[in-house]
């Protein structure tokens, strides 16, 4: 079942940019760090980065601090070959992310400071500058629903995709610090999953997105215009709704070095595979390997698979558990 296609066009990724600093050597705690190694980070450009490191394009659209660090991760986009045209300069009080990690597969600890979060002051103007037309698809990530006016930007480039008669992707991407409630982000995912025609989410995001029962609200969107719901279960796998039915999904199980990053690449590889024109089952089992290649891997968006890496393991590696 073919679901969509690129037509060779970049992916459009709207979400946050930021400079990951990872405690070094691996396995040492961030408190017992004397020295720390720096690589892109912020889920929207991490999956950006999959997209293009396994052959596909992509372009981000997000705002950076205008200061040395923002001018950093410009330059990381620009070296894993990610469009930066629509990535804004904000000034004032604003600061680009910064995540302090660990590479520990046990008790790993993440310390993301967010406060005055540049990609949180993207504006209407940039939305307005872009050009969907020339894009293949929408990946939204979901902090940009989080905070004003970053929600209103996203809801506005959503409309301009449906327009553009684009497919929108949500990754839910649930982190409970940039919400004033659960309720809020409820009500406002609720929103954005009725306009998107993927939605993809573990059992915890779907939890919040339902307030209550999320594998039964990801199934009751999949039998809402045609959308599809995958949802993800760590361990267990994912269930991908589609079409008022249901396959599962295993893991590749592997030796992880950490936990972070294997969300994005299941986005990266998932997409790409789509786009590529595989059928739905293909594709998801493709973004279920990547999750798998890059929790071995220190960093997340250096951990990204090529598509030769990817293909040699899918042929190496069984998910049958």
């Amino acid at each position: 079942m073919d679901i969509f296609s690129t037509d060779n066009k970049p992916y459009l990724v709207m979400g946050r940019a930021g400079i990951d600093l990872y405690a070094d050597p691996p396995g040492t705690c961030v408190e017992h760090a004397l020295r720390f190694s720096t690589a892109l980070g912020g889920s929207a450009a991490n999956i950006a980065a999959g997209i293009t490191r396994l052959g596909g394009m992509a372009s981000l659209a997000s705002a950076v601090s205008d200061d040395a660090v923002g001018r950093f991760i410009i330059n990381e986009l620009k070296s894993y070959g990610i469009g930066s045209t629509h990535v804004a300069t904000v000034g004032g009080g604003a600061r680009t992310s910064l995540a302090v990690v660990e590479t520990r597969s046990e008790d790993c600890q993440s310390v993301i400071y967010r406060n005055g979060a540049a990609d949180f002051a993207m504006s209407e103007g940039q939305i307005n500058d872009i050009s969907f037309d020339s894009f293949g698809a929408l990946i939204i990530t979901g902090t940009c629903l989080a905070i004003e006016p970053s929600r209103t930007v996203t809801f506005g480039a959503i409309a301009r995709a449906r327009q553009a008669h684009m497919p929108v992707i949500l990754d839910v991407d649930y982190r409970p610090y940039t919400w004033a409630s659960a309720q809020d982000a409820a009500a406002t995912y609720s929103r954005a999953a009725d306009l998107c025609d993927f939605v993809i989410g573990n059992d915890v995001e779907f939890a919040v997105m339902a307030a209550g029962d999320g594998k039964a609200y990801a199934r009751a969107l999949s039998q809402s215009a045609s959308k599809i719901a995958i949802y993800k279960m760590g361990e267990r796998g994912c269930v991908t709704f589609h079409n008022n039915g249901c396959f599962e999904t295993g893991i590749f199980r592997v030796t992880a070095l950490k936990p972070t990053g294997a969300g994005d690449a299941f986005m990266a590889a998932f997409v790409t595979g789509l786009g590529a024109g595989l059928d739905l089952k293909s594709s998801v089992r493709r973004g279920t390997a990547a999750a798998a290649i890059v929790v071995t891997r220190v960093g997340c968006a250096p951990a990204m698979p090529t598509a030769k890496e990817l293909d040699e393991f899918l042929a190496t590696h069984s998910d049958k558990g």
